[in-house]
């Protein structure tokens, strides 16, 4: 299963909201990110407004897809996109950064086991 890194950033005087907004996400929006093959996902957000996102899916682009085909992420992408710097016009789900992973403890130990 590959692990997805990704970054946005989260307006600093929408700080404060945005955590609000998480601590209790819509119940069709989690199900959906359930659904879609979206597994242990969290969010970490930086008082600068940096946002990091992590989660561990079986395919991005299936996963990242079947969002698209749900009413709930439409419905929450355009809700959250005021929230976020420098999307150029796309929503939050179209506009982040996925990291390249270049360290992973669980796959340099294994190398040495074998």
């Amino acid at each position: 299963m590959r692990r997805v890194c990704f970054i946005l950033r989260v307006k600093p005087d929408r700080l404060a909201e945005y955590r609000e907004r998480h601590a209790a996400v819509w119940p069709d929006m989690l199900r959906a990110l359930r659904d879609a093959g979206w597994h242990d996902y969290s969010l970490f957000l930086h008082d600068d407004g940096l946002l990091v996102g992590h989660f561990r899916t079986d395919d991005l682009a299936a996963s990242l897809a079947a969002m698209e085909r749900t009413d709930v992420n439409a419905r929450w992408q355009a809700e959250m996109a005021p929230f976020f710097e420098d999307l150029g016009g796309r929503r939050p789900d179209e506009g982040f950064t996925v990291l390249p992973e270049i360290f992973n403890l669980e796959t340099q130990l294994e190398a040495l086991d074998d």
